[in-house]
């Protein structure tokens, strides 16, 4: 005769607090509160839990009562992969973890796709509030993120003034390296940017297209560059600008390669990340031009990497960025205005930069 199987129902809250003989209020507390019971009852109640197979209270039912889903959210417009390949980001998303990890909450990656215009992934997340890092105005996930009824947190880009934003001055942080530039003597240069909107463009850019960016932190330092090398009698109309719409080091190369290809006299070569001008630097080695006694590469962000090759650059804050906005965000405070947090830059001058060769008979290419 077959025996019966008898298989042993999960223990809940009820029955656990039962074997106990205590309030369902004190196994609560013993996973949400803590300090609430003693360290002995905790440990009896965790213990006799386990004993027990208690899973511990459903997240999902909890969220629904308390209407916290204690996590934040990370709008990223760009593929997953991207916040754990680029310099910049690793150490923006390392400054939100740790405003995160001080407050006690969760932190949920939002990628977003930047050529697709599914929101889905906004409406899904189950967060208390939003930081946006660095997206263009007319993003629609920016848009599905600004019709939750959460507070939002932008990094960098947009500039709305009607929500709080963490950002530094990169008009200004560009203008002053290019007066650096310009202080060398350099007058003949190309520009290598990450992309201006949503659009995919691999090529040269009008200043129609640089002036109407919808990525306000690339219009803003291509502005800084236009400013300072017009008041030096620079025609700006005529300065080759590349845009690159994938920010890695093949895009720097190839972005390098078309501006020197356009004009094989160029002096200075500025590119508006540390990644880009990573990038240049390959195609400059490739074409045999020395670094800078041939072509100066300047770059943007001041990464390990850039500070490892000596690159003259633009050094940011991108940890401390990141660490400003969860901060922000998690501020329970009222407020009645929007907040803005403006963090200061350094620049680097570091040994890619010198003064333009006296003329093209001068340079050397090497084997």
């Amino acid at each position: 005769m077959a025996r019966s199987m008898h298989v042993r129902r999960p223990a809940t809250l009820a029955s656990l607090a039962a074997e106990l003989g205590v309030s369902r209020t004190t196994v609560s507390n013993a996973y949400n509160r803590p300090d609430q019971l003693s360290p002995e009852l905790r440990r009896r109640v965790l213990d006799t839990a386990r004993r027990l197979g208690y899973p511990g209270p459903d997240p999902v039912a909890r969220s629904l009562r308390t209407r916290k889903a204690g996590a934040v959210g990370l709008l990223l417009t760009e593929n997953l992969s991207y916040a754990f390949r680029d310099p910049a980001a690793i150490g923006f998303l390392e400054g939100l973890a740790l405003a995160c990890e001080d407050a006690g909450t969760g932190l949920l990656l939002v990628p977003a796709n930047p050529e697709r215009e599914d929101v889905a992934s906004v409406h899904r997340a189950g967060v208390d509030g939003f930081v946006v890092y660095s997206v263009p105005d007319d993003d629609p996930h920016l848009a599905a993120v600004l019709e939750r009824p959460v507070p939002t947190v932008v990094c960098d880009q947009p500039d709305l003034g009607t929500v709080d934003r963490v950002g530094i001055d990169d008009r200004g942080a560009m203008y002053e390296l290019a007066k650096h530039l310009i202080s060398l003597g350099h007058r003949r240069v190309g520009v290598v940017c990450m992309r201006l909107a949503r659009d995919r463009n691999d090529g040269f850019v009008t200043a129609e297209r640089q002036h109407a960016a919808h990525f306000h932190v690339q219009r803003n330092r291509l502005s800084g560059l236009a400013e300072a090398f017009s008041e030096a009698g620079v025609d700006w109309s005529q300065v080759p600008v590349v845009e690159r719409f994938d920010h890695n080091m093949a895009s720097g190369a190839s972005g390098a390669a078309q501006v020197l290809d356009k004009d094989p006299q160029i002096t200075a070569l500025v590119c508006t990340s540390d990644v880009l001008a990573l990038g240049a630097m390959t195609e400059a080695a490739r074409r045999g031009l020395r670094v800078p006694h041939d072509l100066t590469v300047t770059g943007f962000d001041g990464i390990r990497e850039a500070e490892a090759a000596g690159l003259t650059t633009v050094r940011q804050p991108v940890l401390e960025k990141g660490r400003a906005a969860g901060k922000l965000l998690l501020d329970s405070n009222e407020r009645s205005r929007p907040r803005s947090v403006n963090l200061a830059t350094e620049l680097i001058i570091g040994k890619t930069s010198a003064a333009p060769r006296g003329g093209a008979e001068e340079r050397w290419f090497g084997p």
